[in-house]
C-alpha cells in the first residue's frame, strides 16, 4: 500500500524545531516506511538528538558558524543576506527523511526526534511531502 499526504508547518522562526508529533500524527500504515520530502530550499530536515534543547541551540550556532550570512562571496543576494546562506545549509543536511515504521509509530531511536531547520529570518510556512510504504 502507498499513501501520500502534505502537511503545512506554518512559519517558524529560525532555528531548529522538533516537529516529530506532527509526522506521527500523519502515520496510516502499521508497517513500512515513511519518505519526508520538505519542498523547499532554504530549510532542512533531519534527525537527532530530542531531549536536551541546548543541542538544537548548539546546531544552530554550528551552522551559522560555518556558513555565515551575509558572506562576501555569495553571488545570489537578489532574496536578502540569509538567503543563500540559507540554500548553502540545504545543501550540507538535506531535503528528505526515510524513516521506518513499525505498529504505527516512527521507529525511532529513545531520544531521537524529527528536526526542522528553518534557516532564514523570515521563512514563511513549509510544506513536507509524506510517502508511506507498507502495510
Amino acid at each position: 500500500m502507498v499513501i501520500q499526504s502534505s502537511i503545512k508547518i506554518p512559519s517558524k522562526a529560525r532555528g531548529v524545531h522538533i516537529i516529530t508529533n506532527l509526522i506521527q500524527e500523519q502515520i496510516k500504515i502499521k508497517n513500512g516506511i515513511a519518505n519526508l520530502f520538505l519542498k523547499h530550499t532554504s530549510a532542512s530536515l533531519a534527525l537527532n538528538e530530542s531531549y536536551d534543547p541546548d543541542v538544537r541551540l548548539d546546531v544552530e550556532d554550528f551552522l551559522n558558524h560555518l556558513i555565515p550570512d551575509c558572506w562576501s562571496g555569495f553571488r545570489h543576494t537578489l532574496e536578502g543576506c540569509d538567503d543563500m546562506s540559507a540554500h548553502m545549509k540545504n545543501i550540507f543536511i538535506g531535503s528528505s527523511l526515510t524513516i521506518p515504521i513499525v505498529n504505527s509509530k516512527l521507529n525511532l531511536g529513545t531520544w531521537q526526534g524529527v528536526y526542522l531547520l528553518e534557516h532564514r529570518d523570515f521563512g514563511g510556512s513549509r510544506e513536507i511531502f509524506i510517502t508511506q510504504i507498507g502495510e
